[in-house]
Parts: structure tokens; sequence; C-alpha cells
């Protein structure tokens, strides 16, 4: 018996994502800004657009699991939302652009909540709901 994937599962799986998304959107104007030749770095913003899309590419693949209900797409995406807690600590204080990491932190807070709210562990759980 398969279990309907609850509220929160589909919350954090579109939040996830959008992370997923923004991360594509990224390393398409880092190839965008290597081709136009505006970029110091010359052909090492190939490797890094590359390396960005393969990563954003994963972040996708577990917000399009959890949206469709994958039970495999909630360990992973725990990891990254943990993973890019530390990136958003960075953004906000030795970097000191707490306008950026502010929201990063936020949605993540957001997405560890929806993840581990009780609908969402029991269908993690395979428990099924309780009737009304």
């Amino acid at each position: 018996m398969r279990l309907e994937s609850p509220r929160t599962v589909l919350g954090a799986g579109l939040l996830v994502s959008l992370q997923g998304a923004t991360g594509i959107v990224f390393a398409v104007l880092l190839l965008i800004r290597a081709i136009g030749g505006t970029s110091a770095q010359g052909n090492n913003v190939y490797g890094e657009a590359a390396y960005f899309a393969v990563l954003a590419g994963g972040v996708l693949a577990c917000g399009v699991g959890l949206v469709l209900g994958r039970h495999w797409a909630r360990g992973p995406a725990i990891v990254l939302q943990l993973l890019l807690l530390g990136v958003s600590w960075y953004v906000i204080g030795p970097s000191g652009q707490p306008a950026y990491g502010t929201p990063i932190a936020l949605v993540c807070v957001v997405v560890l909540v929806l993840l581990f709210l009780p609908p969402s562990v029991e269908w993690a759980q395979g428990t099924p709901p309780e009737p009304d």
C-alpha cells in the first residue's frame, strides 16, 4: 500500500526544487559570463559552472522526488538543508552579506521543520495516518 505524501512533504519538495532551480540559473549565468568574456578567471569559470550545474541538478532531483512522494528524497534533502545552513552562516557572518545569507537560512529552517513535522515523519516511516 502506497501512502499519499502529506502537504508538509509537498511544501518541502517545492522549496527544495526552488533551491535547485536557483542553482541551475546561477550556473547558467556563470556560463553566460564566461562566454561573454567578462570574467577575469578565464577557463576556470566553465568548470565552476559545470560544478554548480551538477550540484544544483542533484538538489532539483531531491526536490522533484519529494514533490512526487518518493521516500528516498527525504534523507538527501535533510542533509542538503544542513549543508546549506552552514553556507548561509558563512554568508551572514564571515562574508558580511546578511541580505543574502538570511533568506537562505530561513528557507533551510522551514524545509527542515516541514520534513520533521509528525505527518512527514509518519509518511517516511510508512505509518498510515490516523483516521479522523
